[in-house]
């Protein structure tokens, strides 16, 4: 069993991290690997990095005929996620999209089933329309995204389904919430690089800024647990599932659980500038009900305590 893992960053690297202790050396694809960063989650020398583009389809073909690879967990994603794709729309959607189809695509010609891949919590939070409550000869029957990330993830799960009902593909989505934890290379997404920075402050003694909005996050270990359990459980049982906290997150809240690791540290509310950190125009939370029953994923990093998990790395890394 060889595991390719698309996306060596925030959660891959956290990927790789549990499959080497499953004693599994896994395969580690990137655009643009930083070897440096990857080494402060996995042991280096116990995975395998390899360049590739998805956006150029014949590299993942190789990457897999080359390693044997037998599943796939492709969680790359376009730069700042929704911020990005507001800026740059045309790359994030050949990126999202396109890579996404080059992936299943590559799964397909190959012979290989299981195919996990990013999906996002935005799908849960920024939609708008449904007036026609699902009549399904009416015009605006369903929501719509609202932003331009959010269309391109809806658009990966339908094709991603369409994969699984036609071609036979095991493929799973996982709608990941607001991502945040150990990395300290670039990349990772505007909100988990907002947390990581205020956490730096904090510790430092400098005032900490924290997204003004109530967001639903979730923690990177738990992020990549759920992406393992999905790689490895025989019957998935269902074909996209919510990864998240399972509760909204005020900026109080945050602010407090930052306090709790860093006593005295003073906390403002605010979107810092270029950070494109946006908010949800819906609050309530993911129900994490499929995710517990065919994956038997359920978070076990809280708040308090993924804040927490990320101090002591922080203060061990000087990230």
């Amino acid at each position: 069993m060889t595991t390719l893992v698309i996306g060596a960053g925030l959660i891959g690297s956290q990927v790789a991290r549990l499959l080497v202790e499953r004693g599994e050396k896994p395969v580690l694809m990137d655009v643009a690997a930083q070897p440096a960063a990857i080494g402060q989650i996995v042991d280096i020398s116990k995975v395998t990095l390899t360049s590739g583009d998805i956006l150029r389809p014949l590299s993942i073909v190789d990457v897999l005929r080359t390693h044997g690879i037998t599943r796939i967990a492709h969680t790359a994603a376009n730069p700042l996620l929704t911020v990005g794709a507001q800026r740059d729309p045309y790359a994030a959607i050949n990126l999202n999209i396109m890579g996404t189809v080059n992936v299943l695509e590559a799964a397909r010609v190959t012979g290989l089933k299981r195919v996990v891949v990013s999906s996002s919590s935005v799908l849960n939070h920024y939609l708008d329309g449904g007036e026609d409550r699902g009549d399904f000869g009416k015009e605006e029957a369903f929501p719509r995204p609202t932003t331009f990330y959010s269309a391109t993830k809806q658009a990966v799960e339908s094709l991603g389904l369409n994969y699984a009902k036609w071609c036979g593909i095991e493929f799973a989505g996982l709608r990941y919430g607001a991502v945040f934890g150990p990395w300290s290379g670039s990349g990772g997404g505007g909100p988990s690089n907002v947390i990581r920075e205020a956490m730096r402050n904090a510790l430092a003694g400098k005032e900490a800024t924290v997204p003004p909005g109530t967001m639903e996050w979730v923690y990177s270990k738990d992020a990549a647990r759920g992406t393992v359990m999905a790689l490895e459980t025989k019957d998935l049982g269902s074909r996209v599932f919510n990864i998240t906290m399972g509760a909204m997150t005020t900026p109080a809240e945050m602010a407090g659980a930052i306090q709790a690791v860093a006593p005295g540290a003073k906390v403002k509310f605010e979107a810092p500038a270029g950070t494109g950190v946006s908010l949800s125009n819906r609050d309530h939370h993911a129900e994490l009900t499929r995710a517990k029953r065919h994956l038997g994923w359920e978070p076990e990093f809280p708040l308090q305590a993924a804040v927490k998990d990320l101090a002591e790395w922080m203060r061990l890394y000087a990230a």
